[in-house]
């Protein structure tokens, strides 16, 4: 398994180890950490001890995606993440994506460094797959049922949500590279809390190996999401010893990356699980 990302290849065979991408939120209203790191200054120190702790990855995003949010203008978007990526590039050699679902955005954002694009919606815009080619970015698929304002209303019912994630994401996969995004520069996720209740949560994470099946890395997000309080009863600040859990269980069914807030707690729950796994336990 390996994965293009712009200048440079993520290799499992050589490095097994799953990767973790840090989550620097540049926005006033993220569900975890909203407002904490809105100024470049403050969000840039924030990516430095995200790296320091492990991270391998730093995933830039300047509009919120939480359940019910608004969406955030093209400029505002640039205004707030354009400076963090400059900055973080200019001190740092690691790999930087930019979380948007604007073909403008990762545009600009490529311009500043970034190598990976993190799009939540999976080619909604048009112009973001014929980016990716032409750049030779990363790009991960995640898939959202509507949109993050609309997603969690509706009839959320699914006779085999696996089956319908795999689908849709093999579907865009299938876009991508019809566009010229060449296979390994591909990363998939399946969307955990994005249009999906507590039990098709869990049974995403049970079903991982179906995705990766398609044979592209696995990123999952699971870090402080709303599924985790409905499973504990914990309010998003007191979810960390739910979420390290649910790292653990997304290693053990074969996720490459996952995407976190708490890096140095999701280092230990992947060395103990890869441990694990290379004892025998897991698929």
């Amino acid at each position: 398994m390996r994965w293009q990302v712009g200048r440079r290849r993520l290799q499992w065979e050589d490095t097994p180890r799953v990767r973790l991408m840090g989550v620097v939120n540049v926005t006033p209203d993220s569900f975890s950490d909203g407002g904490r790191f809105l100024t470049p200054a403050r969000a840039i120190d924030h990516a430095l001890a995200l790296l320091a702790a492990g991270a391998d990855v730093i995933d830039v995003g300047g509009e919120s995606t939480r359940p019910g949010s608004q969406p955030t203008s093209a400029d505002e978007e640039l205004a707030r993440v354009i400076p963090v990526l400059e900055g973080l590039r200019a001190r740092v050699d690691a790999p930087l994506s930019i979380d948007t679902q604007k073909a403008a955005v990762a545009a600009a954002a490529l311009a500043a460094g970034a190598e990976i694009i993190n799009d939540v919606s999976a080619l909604a815009d048009e112009g973001m797959a014929g980016l990716a080619a032409r750049t030779g970015a990363g790009l991960v698929l995640m898939h959202m049922r509507g949109t993050p304002l609309t997603m969690q209303q509706g009839d959320l019912s699914s006779p085999d949500i696996v089956g319908d994630v795999v689908a849709s994401l093999a579907a865009a996969a299938g876009r991508a590279q019809a566009a010229g995004v060449a296979p390994e520069a591909l990363c998939l996720d399946p969307g955990i809390g994005f249009g999906k209740t507590p039990a098709q949560c869990v049974a995403l994470l049970a079903g991982l190996p179906r995705l990766a099946a398609l044979g592209y890395p696995v990123l999952v997000g699971l870090s402080r999401k709303s599924f985790l309080g409905a499973l504990t009863g914990r309010p998003v600040g007191e979810r960390e010893a739910a979420t390290v859990a649910a790292h653990t269980v997304a290693v053990l069914q074969g996720a490459h990356l996952l995407r976190v807030h708490d890096v140095a707690a999701a280092a230990d729950a992947v060395a103990v699980a890869q441990a694990a796994r290379a004892a025998g336990v897991g698929p």
